[in-house]
């Protein structure tokens, strides 16, 4: 028997809620929140040992299934669900493999990215250059051409392949709650952000030199509050798109501060000169103008975001300074931090910036 939903609830009543992708940091964070909340919660994934025990023992029902295995996915969704939560959504046809079981679930939430975003220049998150906007970017903000061929894991066909997914969605006319996160952070992701601060203060270098005075910023997305923008969707089921991001606007001199802090540790942010080399003072944060997100929509639905990015940062960080020699060595050679960890760029990013100024 499925339970209901009461849209004017000012919590969820027990539900029954499929969440496509659990092993993630969203998906353990969504898992986390709904259990948290008396819902009765399935997560998916391939392998059951990156599966946490702390959910498990919270009531969380764990099933091995590949998403984007048709056959698996009808066997998960035969017995029906209130609600299907999509971590695993990147093309059109992911989209259309959730819509052949419209009659199985009450709604959907789907996470797309605000990499469908574009500027009047057609620039957006994953072009050569950054995109220019006039201030923190609405849901009205012109998208992408949608790509239909499926072919999403690069930098140009990622956001093309994730608007194509959300426009299959909104023709379906289901009740599917489209979500746009940015730069998503929290405890259990592959890719911590934060290491690139983490390291440095392990490795002693207090001096970190950020681009354009320490004023970059990409918008960051706590799971934490990504999973209470997915209970509140699921709590009004209905068909709509929303930015998700951090309540907060934190420039990347900011993002370093609140890491150091939660590492306990002193930092110098060195903000160069806007005439600074172009290789010099990077940071995962480095977007120049700042690419923010207008969260307006989603705080007017009821959201009420767990924090800001100071206030949520720290599980992740205390993740990384548990992590073994092994594991935090395996972690600074992933190619996302190509020469991220050179410390020669550094060196040569202070001394620009400590160069004596002549006339």
């Amino acid at each position: 028997m499925q339970h209901v939903l009461d849209p004017l609830a000012a919590s969820l009543t027990p539900v029954h809620v499929v969440i496509l992708g659990v092993n993630g940091v969203t998906g353990l964070a969504i898992a986390s929140e709904l259990s948290s909340r008396g819902c009765e919660v399935v997560g998916t994934g391939r392998d059951i040992r990156r599966f946490p025990a702390t959910l498990r023992d919270r009531g969380v029902q764990f099933v091995c299934s590949d998403r984007h295995d048709m056959a698996q996915l009808d066997r998960l969704l035969a017995a029906g669900t209130d609600v299907v939560v999509d971590c695993l959504c990147y093309t059109a046809e992911h989209a259309r493999q959730l819509l052949a079981h419209r009659g199985s679930f009450g709604s959907a939430v789907v996470l797309s990215s605000k990499a469908v975003y574009v500027d009047d220049q057609g620039r957006h998150s994953n072009s050569d250059d950054s995109p220019r906007f006039d201030g923190p970017v609405s849901e009205r903000q012109p998208v992408l051409e949608p790509d239909f061929s499926g072919a999403f894991d690069s930098r140009q066909g990622y956001g093309t392949n994730k608007i194509a997914a959300e426009i299959t969605l909104r023709e379906s006319g289901a009740p599917v709650s489209i979500l746009r996160p940015s730069r998503i952070h929290g405890p259990g992701g592959s890719r911590p952000r934060e290491w690139f601060v983490v390291k440095r203060l392990l490795d002693g270098r207090h001096r970190i030199p950020i681009a354009h005075h320490g004023l970059t910023g990409n918008h960051p997305t706590a799971a934490v509050n990504l999973a209470k923008l997915v209970a509140t969707c699921a709590q009004r089921p209905a068909a709509r798109v929303l930015n998700a991001a951090d309540p907060d606007f934190p420039t990347a001199a900011d993002i370093a501060l609140a890491i150091a802090a939660g590492c306990q540790r002193p930092v110098q942010i060195v903000g160069l000169n806007d005439d600074a080399p172009p290789e010099l003072g990077w940071t995962p944060w480095e977007t120049w103008p700042p690419f923010f997100l207008d969260t307006t929509a989603s705080t007017q639905l009821g959201y009420q975001p767990a924090g800001t990015y100071s206030d949520t940062v720290t599980a992740a960080v205390q993740e990384l300074l548990d992590l073994s020699h092994q594991q935090r060595t395996r972690l600074s050679n992933d190619p996302y931090f190509d020469r991220r960890f050179d410390y020669a760029i550094d060196d040569a990013a202070l001394a620009y910036q400590d160069r004596p100024v002549t006339d």
